[in-house]
């Protein structure tokens, strides 16, 4: 897998696209996540290809929202990205808004950690802390099984994406928690330079 862009290009293309501080942080997050997971799944020669599809994973969904994985093509390929990381950047859509599955462990990791992403951020606005360092699998259940709260994050896209990867839901959980604490700082540090 290889990178046709670089990171510093990867976040001006997803600052042409993308204004609200929201969807910002939501590609940081979801970029230094795909980053934890490439790392600690044995993808290490890879991390930069992983963490870049996930910066880029919602590069049209702002501007294009009826057109989301179908404008991305084309906004991708005009700044040289290549084939593959459209193709996987597109991947997490499948189901949902194109008919483009995910094939690789990465797209499927992708495919299962942006909702759950989603859904674990907004519980941790929720917290006292306001952070994911003191969340607990245990609370993120009652909040998953809350369809009430993050209504917009799919619980069925994070359970199918669980099992894309053969992996339980608590495991998909755990590990995405532990993606997210271990860049939590970072992440809210670059983000407010950002915005």
């Amino acid at each position: 897998m290889k990178s046709e862009i670089n990171r510093e290009a990867a976040l001006a293309l997803l600052k042409e696209y993308n204004k609200e501080p929201f969807h910002i942080l939501h590609a940081l997050t979801v970029e230094a996540a795909m980053r934890w997971f490439a790392k600690n799944l044995g993808y290490s020669e890879d991390e930069e290809y992983w963490a870049l599809t996930g910066l880029l994973h919602d590069i049209d969904f702002e501007m294009y929202p009826s057109e989301h994985c179908k404008k991305a093509p084309e906004l991708l390929k005009k700044a040289g990205v290549g084939e593959d990381m459209v193709y996987s950047i597109c991947s997490h859509g499948y189901g949902l808004c194109c008919d483009i599955e995910p094939k690789h462990q990465m797209e499927k990791v992708l495919f299962a950690v942006d909702e759950l992403t989603g859904l674990i951020g907004a519980a941790a606005k929720m917290r006292p802390s306001k952070s994911v360092r003191d969340m607990e699998v245990s609370s993120l259940k009652k909040k998953f099984k809350d369809k009430k709260f993050a209504a917009g994050c799919s619980r069925d896209i994070i359970k199918k994406g669980a099992e894309m990867l053969g992996w339980d839901l608590e495991k998909l959980m755990q590990d995405t928690l532990e993606a997210m604490r271990a860049s939590e700082e970072s992440v809210n540090k670059e983000s407010a330079a950002l915005n």
